[in-house]
């Protein structure tokens, strides 16, 4: 009798077992890929598209590439040009900027990037990181500058490139989001002077597109100096990119501030919190975490379009690329200059994207 109980557990757990085709590669396959006949039609479409475009992007990028070489040997050879990268890689990254002076705003990049870097542990967040940062903004104009302690002063119409695009960035985006806050709390107001203020202020900029305060703070709001004063056009483009990217910021936040419940109002007031108590040790930090993905969202979007300035004039990182290929040696190369460009690009908005869902993370494991 043991013996036969022994076979039937035997041949039982031998029939539990999934067949091979349901586990491991096969089953991950068959599950994602072949799970039904509509899906085996796109699988096998996207594989056909995907033959027919690598392959040859492989060739032509790589294989058949020229990396050292000048403009008349790139338009002889069917590959791509590297060489306007690499040729023209100082002026791209840095622009007019002096020759022999680059090194002040590389050593500046280098500052602001370890600055981004320290301050991705939340451990770091106190008052003396924020000391950190106002001193490492500080030496990083007096570096692009100059002037100062034998450096040679450079004007800054002579920035550009990488430099004048972070510089845009990184102030307009810490800019405009503690001032898209303040917008949102007086959207919130129950002072129907601010609340209006707020409003329309909100509508108005959300109303027009970026081209068009760009233009108005280049062209425009000079006019209504006196003669003979006006303000250098790096700040008033970069004024105009805090204004817009704050009315947008404002919604986020609003949205935030709405999803808090009443609850939350009246613990605070029972423990005798004022509004500024109530706004910055219980609603603000429940509000802002709620909207860490559409705030990084709008975020990621004013970074890309920082690169609107180039429309008035400002050499950035995308107008010293298209002064590049106006190059007749380098002509007829623009893929490569932009596909150069676009790995930047895409290396900044995938750092920001990461890190947002870093902090959503910890912030989910504190609260648990």
């Amino acid at each position: 009798m043991r013996t036969e109980n022994q076979k039937f557990k035997s041949v039982s757990t031998e029939n539990v077992k999934p067949p091979a085709v349901n586990i491991g590669l096969i089953g991950w396959i068959r599950t994602n890929l072949f799970s039904s006949w509509f899906n085996s039609i796109l699988t096998v479409i996207t594989v056909y598209i995907l033959w027919k475009t690598i392959p040859p992007f492989v060739q032509w990028a790589f294989i058949d590439s020229l990396w050292f070489s000048t403009g008349a040997e790139c338009h002889e050879a069917g590959g791509a040009c590297w060489s306007v990268v690499l040729k023209n890689f100082r002026f791209i990254l840095f622009g007019f900027y002096p020759h022999d002076q680059q090194w002040r705003p590389l050593l500046a990049m280098g500052m602001l990037i370890g600055l981004l870097f320290f301050s991705r542990n939340r451990n770091h967040w106190n008052i003396y990181l924020a000391y950190s940062w106002m001193l490492g903004l500080l030496l990083m104009g007096f570096l692009m500058k100059g002037g100062i302690l034998g450096l040679v002063p450079v004007e800054s119409i002579q920035w550009g490139g990488l430099p004048l695009t972070l510089i845009l960035s990184v102030f307009g985006l810490t800019a405009a989001y503690p001032l898209g806050v303040m917008l949102a709390l007086g959207r919130q107001s129950r002072l129907p002077i601010i609340r209006s203020l707020c409003i329309v202020y909100i509508e108005l900029i959300r109303g027009v597109p970026l081209i068009s305060l760009l233009f108005m703070s280049s062209v425009v709001f000079p006019l209504f100096f006196p003669e003979g004063v006006t303000f250098n056009k790096i700040i008033r483009a970069q004024i105009a990119i805090i204004l817009f990217t704050a009315a947008y910021i404002a919604e986020v936040v609003r949205g935030g501030l709405q999803a808090m419940d009443r609850g939350q109002y009246e613990a605070a007031e029972s423990i005798g919190l004022n509004y500024y108590q109530t706004m910055r040790l219980v609603i603000l930090p429940q509000a802002l975490k709620i909207v860490i993905p559409p705030s990084v969202s709008i975020l990621i979007s004013a970074f890309k379009d920082t690169s609107l300035v180039v429309i008035i004039a400002l050499y950035d990182l995308l107008k010293t690329t298209q002064s590049t290929l106006t190059n007749p040696e380098w002509m007829g190369f623009s893929a490569e200059a932009y596909l150069f460009i676009a790995i930047i690009y895409f290396i900044c908005c995938f750092f920001m994207s990461n890190y947002s869902r870093r902090l959503e993370r910890e912030l989910n494991r504190s609260n648990r």
